[in-house]
């Protein structure tokens, strides 16, 4: 049956290598049955550049390449976590880098998918930290650091984000309501895929009278999480590394 994959949200680092396992797992065996895959953000827990030497960047990098080779098309969209991630690394991936919205013509239906993070409008503090991160010349400035240095800041800047999120009210860091219906409504789509929430579920919706679903995939902390779409489906699949 033909169909294409989405993930997000793996965070993969060299700590947690039962995760990078569950995804090798995951490349040899549901990818490579897909026409194309989608990686909607934070496939990395943290990225500092594309000199990072870390093995396992090119451990990953080896293995997406050989789905191109085979023939499987796939894309990134940036998280909130691996938004430097660059051209460099994902030619050495052999995927294609696809803006922070994207909408797909897929099986006859209109998709629209985003990492998610944009939605959290209700989480003031961290939607003024975006603005500012992603400011192109303070990217620029960041990566033209020593990589040492670099590596220093990345390690203060995760410490000060898990201590403001355990301060923050759960619910201000989920989408808002309002957000999500602007962006159905802008751009005239019937479904829209996300992550960054790690609250997997299918929300239905409505939208201007017509029915709409926001399927929002799982992070892969113990197990992993796919949106599978197809003509038949669009089914959100959680299954073990």
């Amino acid at each position: 049956m033909s169909h294409t994959l989405f993930i997000a949200d793996l965070h993969l680092c060299a700590e947690e290598p039962a995760i990078t396992a569950g995804f090798l797992a995951f490349l040899r065996r549901e990818a490579f049955q897909a026409d194309a895959l989608y990686i909607l953000g934070d496939l990395f827990e943290a990225w500092i550049g594309d000199d990072d030497p870390e093995p396992l960047h090119a451990e990953i990098a080896a293995a997406l390449n050989a789905l191109q080779l085979a023939g499987i098309p796939c894309y990134f969209i940036h998280g909130n976590r691996d938004f430097l991630l660059g051209q460099r690394f994902a030619k050495a991936c052999g995927m294609r880098l696809l803006p922070e919205e994207q909408v797909l013509e897929l099986y006859g239906r209109r998709v629209l998918i985003m990492h998610g993070d944009t939605l959290c409008t209700d989480d003031e503090g961290y939607q003024r930290f975006r603005r500012k991160v992603h400011q192109r010349w303070l990217q620029k400035l960041f990566l033209s650091l020593p990589l040492f240095l670099r590596q220093r800041i990345a390690r203060k800047m995760r410490d000060g984000s898990k201590q403001a999120n355990s301060s923050k009210d759960v619910a201000i860091m989920d989408v808002n309501a309002e957000a999500v219906q602007a962006v159905l409504s802008r751009y005239q789509v019937q479904y829209l895929i996300h992550g960054h929430t790690h609250r997997p579920a299918v929300h239905k919706l409505n939208v201007n009278g017509v029915a709409a679903e926001r399927v929002v995939l799982g992070a892969w902390h113990t197990q992993g999480s796919m949106i599978k779409v197809s003509a038949e489906e669009v089914a959100l699949i959680s299954f073990p590394f």
